[in-house]
């Protein structure tokens, strides 16, 4: 799944707030949503194919934590679109003038 697709799902970003606190269980996740543990499981196994979540099996449980670089990626071409944006909005401004 593309970063953005995975990304544009509100419960999944917000999944991605609750792990940048720290490792947890889909169980423990799923504590803070009124979607059941199962659906929770599915939007982890989503972020887990963009890459922005690692799964670390210990025994039975799995817990899932964020991947930042991931992020940083994604935060840095962020930037550069809207910086490229900025400048065309400033060509049009100096035209419109």
């Amino acid at each position: 799944m593309d970063v953005f697709s995975a990304l544009s799902d509100p419960t999944r970003r917000e999944l991605i707030r609750s792990l940048a606190d720290g490792p947890a269980t889909a169980t423990q996740l799923s504590r803070q949503f009124p979607i059941s543990r199962q659906a929770i499981t599915k939007h982890l196994a989503a972020l887990d194919e963009a890459g922005l979540v690692d799964r670390n099996a210990s025994g039975r449980e799995i817990r899932y934590s964020l991947r930042t670089e991931r992020l940083g990626e994604v935060s840095l071409w962020v930037a550069e679109v809207g910086a490229s944006w900025d400048q065309r909005l400033s060509k049009l401004r100096d035209q419109l003038s």
